[in-house]
């Protein structure tokens, strides 16, 4: 929806990516159920009881809680500007009246942004330590709402089935899935705020040194989540994650107003998987020389030619492009452009590139993947999708909302605390047998370019995320933001760092251009924010080398620099 800082947005459908993670905890049947859980189980089981006796009775619900709680301290310029800690639990409520086939979560086309949907989702704040007396008034008064709801949003679905056309996709509105029972300790994880204090000053300090920077800052959050559901089919489950994300910004500005945002992000599970200081100055002062480079680097002017995605480029390229058009509700929305909805058993990617989505993997090759998760926001088992196999389209990301011949969920249903679930996804892992060391692909780039009299391709080293448009309502492309660009000349010159571009294009013809990989895998982890909020992702993906990208030129400010010359740096 806007841009990254490393995002993925939504709009008519929007979406983006940006930096972030997840984990995982054993599981087993635990001595004493946790209070929490327990009046969640026993209020949902006395309201739905009751609830049969009115004339549209539910047929299902669930209650979840979200307890997040995080730590974080920002800093700019060598300051911690912000320090906090903070708790809060969202309860979401599900109540679905009429049946399997036909219920309230149906799509209404006379509401296209989905209002209704946030209406009925009964989405409401939760007491934070266990209080039975107070979440069971909660728990009354918002299952009544979520009800009331349901049944206005069922008679609107009912009328509009006699007023407007035909449904392509006839698939229930709910499946059935195996209940679980899976029930982990709590987890409480806290840091030393105020030693992560002295590091945001530590790694923003250095920045003072540039003049040209606009703005530098770091930033570190420890977030846990402890999530608890229960619903009417039997499941019961209490599922904690945490995430430790470390991010390093900064932004210079031309002479000419363009600015040149860079970041640097880490994340883990524990402290001990992020960084160590020199690591992360020596990445700053990367940074800072990069951003220098950037300020005196040549404009690229609108450009279709070969070009080379880097590792973390084409994970981006992919989570944008492919990803988001694999989301199962994307293809029985009637707003949505469906893609790939009739594409099942054909060629949609060259036939040496599988692609793979796998929750339940933490880590893959030493990197530690953000879009791990056991259960997902139906508590559904996350399972492994296979949805290209040597370029043929085999699956989508299924929540428990059916759609045409893919009846089940596969564990793919996300949303952030708060909002309702839909089809998301996770670890997206490409796979490639054409795999060449980057010397051989950078050759067949330079023949490549060659072979279309062009001067020079394009390697995009750095990107910071970027969105897409699924939708009907405007044109089906992406565009993907570029923060560091190369030219790489067929005459044997130098390559020369260039700036001021986007990458651009529509999906169909864009895979279609994909002619070698390389061979070594490259990770970027982030936040994915579409309908459902942001939802941490990571994409997996070796260099990929295209045959044919467009670029145009990127949105610049038309403010001057300062007029005042920026305060002297103490030795």
């Amino acid at each position: 929806m806007r841009k990254i800082k490393k995002i993925l947005g939504w709009g008519v459908v929007f979406a983006s990516i940006f930096i972030s993670f997840a984990g995982g905890f054993p599981y087993g049947q635990p001595k004493e159920i946790p209070k929490t859980l327990a009046v969640m189980k026993e209020e949902m089981q006395r309201n739905f009881d009751a609830l049969q006796k009115e004339q549209i009775p539910p047929y299902f619900m669930s209650y979840s809680i979200d307890q997040v709680s995080t730590q974080m301290v920002t800093g700019s310029f060598g300051a911690v500007s912000s320090k906090d800690e903070n708790k809060t639990a969202y309860l979401q409520i599900d109540v679905r009246v009429g049946s399997y086939h036909l219920d309230n979560s149906h799509e209404l086309r006379g509401d296209p942004l989905g209002r209704s949907r946030v209406i009925a989702g009964g989405s409401s704040r939760s007491p934070l330590d266990e209080a039975p007396e107070a979440l069971q008034v909660i728990l009354w008064q918002g299952t009544d709402r979520a009800y009331k709801n349901a049944l206005d949003i069922l008679a609107r679905v009912k009328s509009e089935k006699t007023l407007k056309v035909e449904e392509e996709d006839k698939s229930d509105d709910f499946s059935k899935v195996e209940s679980h029972t899976a029930i982990a300790k709590p987890l409480t994880l806290k840091v030393d705020l105020e030693k992560w204090a002295a590091k945001i000053r530590k790694y923003s300090e250095p920045f003072r040194a540039y003049p040209f920077m606009m703005s530098a800052s770091a930033s570190f959050v420890n977030e846990v989540r402890n999530k608890y559901l229960v619903n009417t089919e039997g499941t019961m489950i209490l599922t904690p994650v945490n995430y430790m994300r470390l991010q390093i910004s900064a932004t210079a500005k031309g002479d000419d107003g363009m600015e040149f945002p860079l970041y640097a992000s880490y994340f883990g599970f524990q402290e001990s998987d992020l960084p160590s200081d020199d690591r992360v100055l020596k990445d700053v002062d990367s940074m800072a020389a990069t951003l220098e480079k950037l300020r005196a680097a040549p404009l690229v002017d609108p450009y279709t030619g070969p070009a080379i995605l880097s590792g973390k480029a084409s994970g981006v390229f992919f989570h944008e492009i492919l990803g988001h058009r694999l989301e199962g509700h994307r293809q029985k929305s009637a707003q949505e452009g469906q893609t790939f909805k009739k594409k099942v058993g054909e060629l949609v990617l060259p036939d040496f590139i599988s692609v793979v989505f796998d929750p339940t993997l933490k880590e893959l090759g030493g990197f530690k993947l953000s879009g791990n998760y056991e259960f997902d926001e139906e508590g559904t088992k996350a399972e492994k999708v296979d949805c290209i196999d040597k370029g043929i389209m085999k699956n989508f990301l299924m929540s428990r909302t059916p759609i045409e011949n893919f009846g089940h969920s596969n564990g793919h249903a996300r949303g952030m605390p708060g909002m309702k679930p839909v089809c998301r996804q996770s670890n997206l892992i490409v796979e490639s047998t054409k795999k060449l060391d980057e010397a051989k692909l950078r050759r067949m780039l330079i023949e490549e370019c060659t072979k279309q009299n062009k001067p020079f391709g394009l390697v995009f080293q750095e990107i910071a995320g970027g969105f897409t448009l699924t939708g009907r309502t405007a044109p089906n492309a992406f565009n993907v933001t570029p923060l560091v660009v190369y030219r790489v000349y067929t005459d044997g010159r130098p390559d020369e760092l260039v700036r001021g571009v986007d990458l651009i294009g529509t999906p169909l013809t864009t895979f279609s251009k994909i002619i070698a990989t390389g061979a070594q895998p490259d990770v970027f982890n982030g936040m994915c924010g579409a309908e459902s909020g942001s939802v941490p992702v990571s994409a997996v993906s070796p260099s990929i080398l295209v045959s044919e990208i467009e670029v145009q030129k990127k949105a610049k400010s038309q403010e001057k620099l300062p007029i005042l010359p920026p305060p002297p740096v103490k030795k």
